[in-house]
């Protein structure tokens, strides 16, 4: 298991592509966008969902955490049954985050990886995607690296995904990937 964690617009995305196309197994890649979209719209625009303000903010409420929870478990359970997953993932409350999948996760290895991208770079690349409100990159990119432990750091500032997905493969090369995570 690999588990990306980085802002908004900072690649990870790219990063898990590359990742398929370069690891020699299969490798499934979800994330929180993902699970994101399959919510209802209303659960999105709600005090108990998710909350994006004007200026990127991002809030999330105890019914979103709760999907949120169980979302984890299937997660977990799907590498409990064998398969290789990459998740995407925008940490934003840092260690609480990274304890949540640390606990969904117990027993199994995982390579804990942290995205980084320079604020403006990130920026910029929010206003070229056209999907994220302004502000979310630049908001996010120091904000869910605070207090986070990670086996590899890669910066996309200037690398490509590809030269990230090289380093995150050579270090994931082996049956055990990264550290066995453990409940917090």
């Amino acid at each position: 298991m690999i588990v990306l964690n980085g802002g908004s617009s900072a690649g990870k995305s790219g990063i898990a592509r590359c990742l398929q196309a370069l690891l020699p197994e299969p490798w499934l890649v979800t994330g929180v966008d993902a699970l994101i979209e399959s919510m209802p719209a209303a659960l999105r625009e709600s005090d108990g969902g998710l909350a994006i303000t004007a200026d990127g903010g991002v809030s999330v409420g105890e019914v979103f955490l709760e999907l949120e929870r169980a979302w984890m478990q299937g997660v977990a359970a799907t590498v409990g049954a064998g398969a290789r997953v990459v998740i995407d993932d925008v940490f934003l409350d840092g260690p609480v985050s990274q304890g949540n999948w640390r606990r969904a996760l117990d027993g199994r290895n995982v390579l804990w990886v942290g995205v980084h991208c320079d604020a403006a770079v990130a920026a910029d690349r929010e206003v070229a995607r056209g999907d994220r409100v302004a502000g979310m990159a630049a908001a996010q990119a120091e904000l869910v690296h605070r207090g986070v432990v990670y086996d590899l750091d890669v910066d996309t500032t200037t690398a490509t995904p590809m030269d990230c997905a090289r380093l995150i493969a050579a270090r994931a090369g082996g049956p055990g990937v990264g550290r066995r995570s453990s409940a917090v």
